[in-house]
């Protein structure tokens, strides 16, 4: 996936470093695996664990893929939402996404303006990632009983950055060019949630306003 998003405008938040990355590391080989999976065009085959490999560990790997992603594709557009421009986080006025971080200093559902919402979400992501007590990064360390748990969640949050594009500034995408990097790279969010049952059991409740769209995806897969 990467290749794909090489030609995004460089307005990012820095990429996080690849989890182990060293050439004998189990992530290493597991992100390589990925990424020939993605290049030959089988996204089906691109979100299944590989043979043998630790389903915690693929997770992990993914999470931290996904999310630079998701910093490219928003970064792209960063300039059109704005305070003024989206004064609330919201895929369609069907769908408000209040924020609600109890250690970050939010213990009730707090209403922002779709940058700032994104900004925490993104911030509260990577110190997920960060956490070595949650994402160790160290051979042979155990993942924690609630990582399963947590990576939901993850997910779960991320995808409300896709739905916001999607719904409100699509037109920008398809202006930049942008809109294949989007499309590919939410259609691999949405089979690899959907291999891995990371929605429990949501259907179209867990994808919102892009529930039609995430049909469709599925069903062209």
């Amino acid at each position: 996936m990467a290749s794909l998003l090489t030609t995004i405008n460089a307005r990012t938040r820095g990429q996080f470093k690849p989890r182990n990355a060293g050439k004998g590391s189990t992530s290493y080989q597991l992100r390589q695996f990925a990424e020939a999976t993605l290049g030959s065009g089988s996204l089906r085959k691109a979100v299944k664990l590989p043979e043998g490999e630790d389903l915690n560990e693929w997770l992990a790997v993914n999470v931290v893929d996904f999310y630079n992603q998701i910093n490219l594709l928003y970064g792209s557009i960063t300039e059109f939402c704005s305070p003024s421009t989206c004064p609330e986080m919201k895929a369609t006025d069907e769908f408000e996404y209040l924020w609600q971080d109890p250690a970050g200093g939010f213990p009730k559902p707090t209403k922002m303006a779709a940058p700032e919402y994104i900004e925490h979400l993104m911030s509260w992501v990577q110190s997920n990632i960060d956490n070595e007590s949650t994402f160790p990064s160290r051979i042979g360390v155990p993942f924690p009983k609630h990582f399963p748990s947590t990576v939901r969640q993850l997910f779960k949050r991320m995808y409300r950055v896709y739905a916001h594009i999607y719904c409100h500034h699509y037109a920008v995408i398809v202006h930049l060019g942008l809109e294949p990097h989007l499309n590919t790279s939410f259609k691999h969010y949405v089979l690899f949630i959907d291999e891995h049952g990371l929605e429990k059991g949501g259907g179209k409740d867990y994808w919102g306003p892009l529930g039609d769209l995430v049909d469709s995806m599925l069903k062209s897969d």
